[in-house]
C-alpha cells in the first residue's frame, strides 16, 4: 500500500457499483480514505446493489466485501473534521458518482455539507477534484456547471464505461471507469490496459 490521504464522496446519483468498486481498489493505494456519504447514497446503494453502508454502526464488510480500517467514515454534516480545512494536506477527492445537485452547489460555491465544502477546500487550496457524473443527457446548466468547474480546476470525469476491453461482467464494466478514475490521481492499476501499450 502506498502511502497518502484521500477524501471521498459519494452522492445520489444513480451509480453506486462505481462508488463501490472505486473504494475496493482505492483501499488499497492509501493508507486514509476520508468517506463522506450523502443520505440518497445509502438509499441508492441499498436500491442498486441490495447492500448499504450504516452511518450508525459503520463496517466496510457487507459493503465492500472485506474490512478496510483505513476507510474512515465522517459525518457529512459535521465541519469540524480534516477535509472541511485547507489547512489539511491529503491527495485530492474524488466524488464518484456525484450527482447534478453536488456538482451545481459546488460551482456556485455552495458549502452546505461537508461533502460540497471539501470540494470547495480543493479547489481554492489547487488539489486534485476529480467528478464522476453519471446522468444523461446533460442540460444547458449542466454544461455550464461542468465548465466551471473545470475552469476552476476540477476534473470532469463522466461514467463511461469502455467496451473493447470486451468486459464479460458488469463489475468488469464499471472498472473500465474505476481503472481512469485512478489513473487520474496518479495510481498505479492493473484493472484496465493502456491501449496498444507494449506487453
Amino acid at each position: 500500500m502506498s502511502t497518502g490521504k484521500l477524501v471521498v464522496g459519494i452522492t445520489g446519483a444513480s451509480g453506486a457499483i462505481y462508488a463501490q468498486r472505486f473504494l475496493r481498489f482505492a483501499a488499497h493505494h492509501y493508507d486514509h480514505i476520508y468517506l463522506v456519504l450523502s443520505a440518497q447514497a445509502i438509499d441508492v446503494s441499498q436500491t442498486e446493489l441490495g447492500v448499504s453502508p450504516s452511518k450508525e454502526n459503520f463496517t466496510t464488510r457487507a459493503w465492500l466485501g472485506e474490512d478496510f480500517r483505513n476507510i474512515h467514515l465522517l459525518n457529512d454534516k459535521d465541519f469540524f473534521t480534516p477535509p472541511a480545512s485547507g489547512s489539511f494536506r491529503h491527495d485530492g477527492m474524488v466524488i464518484i458518482p456525484c450527482s447534478m445537485g453536488t456538482a451545481g452547489r459546488i460551482a456556485q460555491g455552495v458549502s452546505n455539507d461537508l461533502l460540497t465544502r471539501s470540494a470547495d477546500v480543493c479547489l481554492k487550496e489547487r488539489r486534485p477534484l476529480i467528478l464522476v457524473p453519471r446522468e444523461m443527457p446533460w442540460n444547458l446548466i449542466h454544461l455550464r456547471n461542468f465548465t466551471q468547474l473545470t475552469e476552476a480546476g476540477a476534473t470532469i470525469l463522466p461514467a463511461c464505461p469502455a467496451w473493447y476491453q470486451k468486459p464479460k461482467t458488469l463489475e468488469d464494466l464499471a472498472d473500465t471507469v474505476v481503472a481512469r478514475v485512478l489513473q487520474q490521481l496518479g495510481v498505479e492499476q492493473t484493472l484496465m490496459k493502456q491501449w496498444m501499450a507494449e506487453e
